[in-house]
């Protein structure tokens, strides 16, 4: 096969589980805390340019797994390639030059820059460990042009975080990530904690640096409005599992799965010339620590049989390029026709 041809990032089953919380009977019995499994078994591709968005409900894993693409998060089982190499398989030396190729732009601009740095050092620290440059000129020079980039100016360079608003700490944010030149970039709600008319100017900064830069995108998301505005295909997640994935048009306006049609009838639609049916779900989330059997959303699917319950859904393709877990998704009508 050509290297070309190759996936820019192959996710392979990958799971990452955590020990829960011990309480005071299990610290006096000596048993052992329940585990948490916040991604399981989740496998999908991006290619070289794309923009994949990841959505659904806060807990839902998106964060986790984005993070363990990466090995912020070290994933339990499971593999991740990268332009060919195993992620997974990589020692410490390794996955840093790594790295400099893969990185994250993270939700929270106030608690993501250390307060105590200039943002000279805070965006020419990435320079600096992977030996981009070899004098301090340099990597001035390069942190400039970069904040540029990102609208930003020389003049900022000595100052602090605390001295900008919300929206330039996500640019500083933005330019740490991208001042190593990477090809791939790990959106996690980079504007979910702004205003919304800061979030407009975020988001188009972005696509303008994938289009200026090259870049390819894994965004995530809890906001279908900007994940159908940026991406090219979506992923839907509900308790650590893709449920559906496939193109946005595809997915956002023919769901398949009763948890995507639930998230679509949730958005007003102030210029539709008819409502669109409520899909009402029953119940609230379940934990994690205890999900259900079977499909794990059968406790609040308004179209789930005895069969959810028991037995879970095996991902099938619908459509071209159009997958879905549902045991019902071939024989449900969307219910999202206008009334």
């Amino acid at each position: 096969m050509k290297r070309e041809t190759v996936p820019l990032l192959q996710v392979e089953k990958l799971s990452k589980t955590y020990l829960g919380r011990s309480t005071l009977l299990d610290r006096i019995t000596g048993a052992v805390p329940p585990t948490v499994r916040a991604v399981n078994d989740v496998s999908f591709s991006v290619e070289r340019g794309e923009i994949l968005g990841l959505i659904g409900e806060s807990g839902c894993g998106k964060s986790t797994l984005g993070r363990s693409i990466l090995r912020l998060h070290e994933p339990t089982s499971g593999k991740v390639r990268f332009d060919g190499t195993e992620v997974t398989a990589l020692g410490a030396d390794d996955l840093k030059v790594l790295r400099r190729r893969m990185q994250i732009i993270f939700q929270d601009p106030y608690a993501s820059l250390n307060p105590r740095r200039t943002v000279a050092e805070i965006v020419g620290l990435p320079l600096s460990l992977h030996r981009i440059v070899t004098n301090r000129s340099q990597e001035r020079e390069l942190v400039v042009e970069m904040l540029e980039k990102v609208g930003l100016k020389s003049s900022h360079l000595d100052r602090y975080p605390h001295q900008f608003s919300g929206g330039q700490r996500q640019r500083i944010g933005i330019a740490r990530a991208l001042v190593s030149n990477p090809e791939f970039i790990i959106c996690d709600e980079p504007v979910s904690a702004l205003d919304v008319s800061i979030q407009a100017q975020i988001i188009q900064l972005l696509l303008d640096l994938k289009r200026d830069m090259g870049l390819t995108y894994v965004f995530i998301s809890h906001d279908i409005s900007v994940i159908g505005y940026l991406s090219s295909r979506v992923a839907v997640m509900y308790l650590g599992e893709i449920v559906e994935l496939g193109p946005v048009e595809s997915v956002l306006t023919r769901p398949r799965h009763p948890y995507t049609q639930s998230l679509m009838s949730a958005v007003p639609e102030v210029d539709a010339p008819g409502k669109l049916k409520r899909v009402r779900l029953t119940g609230d989330l379940p934990t994690p620590l205890n999900p259900p059997s079977g499909c794990k959303f059968h406790t609040r699917c308004p179209l789930a049989i005895k069969r959810c319950s028991q037995e879970t859904p095996v991902t099938e393709m619908l459509e071209p390029d159009h997958r879905v877990a549902c045991h019902r998704a071939r024989e449900a009508v969307s219910v999202l026709e206008k009334v």
